[in-house]
């Protein structure tokens, strides 16, 4: 069974955010690591990533994220990763290879877009 990987990209509320799904591994973490580099280049340093639809994620999915990370904040600029909204709290894959390897903690993770682009005091999902 191929899945295909998809990043489609667009804006809320003055945050960019990508929409990441299929799996995240060696072969397609190069693709969503230039996506965010284009968005840099672009001017917009307010990312979220979506993750919601992503069901793999190996080392070196979680390195284009800690990059990512590295990336926007050296520009002075904000990251947000979507879990879905039970698994973030939960058991989503994504959430336990984060934890697993110690990094969840790096990240501001919410359970849906209208979370993650709330500027009213939406707290982080803790670690």
């Amino acid at each position: 069974m191929v899945v295909a990987f998809k990043v489609t990209g667009g804006e809320r509320g003055g945050w960019a955010v990508l929409h990441v799904s299929g799996e995240l591994d060696l072969v397609t973490s190069p693709v969503l690591r230039q996506r965010v580099h284009d968005e840099v280049a672009e001017g917009r340093h307010d990312l979220v990533l979506d993750l919601s639809e992503v069901y793999f994620c190996d080392s070196s999915g979680v390195g284009v994220l800690i990059a990512a990370r590295r990336l926007i904040r050296s520009c002075r600029g904000r990251l947000r990763l979507i879990l879905p909204a039970r698994g973030a709290a939960e058991d989503s894959h994504v959430n336990r290879v984060l934890g697993a390897l110690g990094v969840r903690r790096l990240f501001d993770v919410y359970g849906d877009l209208a979370e993650a682009v709330d500027e009213e005091g939406t707290q982080p999902l803790s670690a």
